[in-house]
């Protein structure tokens, strides 16, 4: 896929992460319709959490020399930030604001700056355009899940 279609397809996931919401009460939110899996209010705070450091990743590999970026313990978050606690309206804007921002620096890019590096402390180098579409994918694994759970509500989209 070139940077191009990347970008469009990164800055469009929010519109989708709120589509996958839409219509669903706060109890569809919190359910658990498949026993030992996150409910979709976990997976949505989960994308606005891991946007936000996906984010601040790329912008470092952009504006520095080959930066450190640290991973983190996803589950952790989801069993020590109250996740249950937030919005996943608010977080699902704030995914989709946050990429259209971000969208708009991407399109700004030459050509060199793909290739630009960081290194991720499990995962070794990876460059900009790797980093684009791992999360781009990321967002996308993470509303199949979203998309199953809503259909094992009856409420399909």
């Amino acid at each position: 896929m070139d940077q191009k279609a990347l970008i469009e397809q990164f800055e469009s996931g929010g519109a989708k992460l709120k589509a996958a919401i839409a219509g669903l009460t706060d109890d569809d939110l919190h359910a658990h319709p498949i026993p030992g899996t996150w409910s979709i209010q976990e997976i949505v705070i989960h994308l606005q959490d891991s946007d936000a450091v996906a984010i601040d990743r790329m912008k470092r590999i952009i504006a520095e020399e080959n930066p450190l970026v640290i991973g983190y313990d996803e589950n952790k978050y989801v069993n020590n930030l109250f996740y249950a606690e937030q919005s996943a309206l608010d977080a699902a804007e704030q995914v989709d604001l946050s990429r259209k921002q971000f969208a708009r620096v991407l399109r700004r890019l030459g050509e060199s700056a793909w290739n630009r590096t960081g290194v991720h402390n499990e995962r070794g180098k990876m460059t900009l355009l790797e980093m684009l579409g791992l999360f781009t994918k990321h967002l996308e694994h993470h509303l199949k899940f979203a998309h199953e759970k809503r259909a094992k509500l009856g409420k399909p989209l």
